[in-house]
């Protein structure tokens, strides 16, 4: 079984929300050169990002590695019950996938020790 401290290596992408993964990794040509995620430029180039998935009963804190061909969910972890109230504030209770909040993201750092 793994623990969030298992990937304090990876290169997080700490600001790559589920929908510029989508347009990076998707939607090859859709994005500018000069943003903070330039386009995809062949099946080598990955990503590794969080996401909370709130489609279950209880969110849950996924770590994705994406490239071009897939993506792949690494771990998934429970949202702390302490952080619920503040998920909800920013993204409601509409079921869905939602980038982690700033207060979710000071807790993964935490918990994989950076």
């Amino acid at each position: 079984m793994s623990s969030l401290k298992d990937f304090a290596l990876y290169d997080i992408s700490w600001n790559l929300s589920p929908e510029h993964a989508v347009t990076m990794y998707l939607e090859w040509g859709n994005n500018d050169w000069h943003a903070e995620y330039p386009p995809v430029r062949s099946k080598e180039d990955v990503s590794y990002y969080f996401v909370v998935d709130n489609w279950g009963e209880k969110p849950v804190v996924r770590l994705v590695r994406r490239n071009s061909e897939n993506a792949e969910d690494l771990i998934s972890v429970p949202l702390p019950d302490s952080l619920l109230a503040d998920f909800h504030a920013v993204h409601g209770t509409c079921r869905g996938i939602s980038e982690p909040t700033p207060a979710i993201k000071n807790w993964l750092r935490h918990e994989m020790g950076q």
